[in-house]
């Protein structure tokens, strides 16, 4: 299953931008193990004295979204398992800000972050693997909105592909 399989009825308007980034000729959990070596990679080709910059007022460091990305991520998961295992408990949103804020991601070391982003990843992937093609069809409640098993997965990849744009065009673009 690709991301193309999705529907627009398999999430909320807010994830279409993240599912369109997931776009790949992978499967979700080919898409899961390679995407996040791609971003690991990717980070620790970052100069250190970029980790705790902010391109603005209010913005978050590399740091932040790193530890944003790790939480956003066990959220989606847990999420998909609910869903896939058909608990209709309609499950609340989240305030991006304030994870943030209470994560100290600064006091962190960008080891220690990618080190749980990988951990992180192999629980999601463990969990993917064992859906079925009924499990990962299922459409629960998050937010107010309708959302499928399969597009979790798909958001969980395109909100890591998302942020990592974010670094090269906001971050690093005096770097390219």
């Amino acid at each position: 299953m690709k991301a193309t399989d999705i529907t627009s009825n398999e999430y909320a308007p807010f994830y279409a931008n993240y599912i369109q980034a997931a776009l790949s000729e992978y499967t979700l959990v080919e898409e899961l193990e390679i995407s996040v070596h791609r971003l690991i990679k990717f980070v620790q080709n970052i100069p250190m004295d970029k980790f705790d910059y902010r391109y603005a007022e209010g913005k978050w460091t590399i740091k932040d979204i790193l530890q944003h990305l790790i939480d956003a991520e066990r959220i989606f998961a847990y999420r998909a398992l609910r869903f896939a295992r058909k608990d209709a408990t309609p499950l609340p949103g989240f305030d991006e800000n304030t994870y943030v804020e209470a994560a100290h991601a600064s006091s962190r070391s960008i080891q220690d972050l990618l080190t749980e982003l990988a951990v992180v990843r192999q629980a999601t992937l463990s969990l993917f693997k064992t859906f079925s093609e009924e499990d990962l069809q299922q459409i629960g409640t998050a937010s107010n909105h309708p959302m499928s098993v399969r597009a979790l997965g798909f958001v969980i990849i395109g909100h890591q592909n998302h942020h990592q744009r974010i670094f090269q065009e906001r971050y690093l673009e005096d770097l390219l």
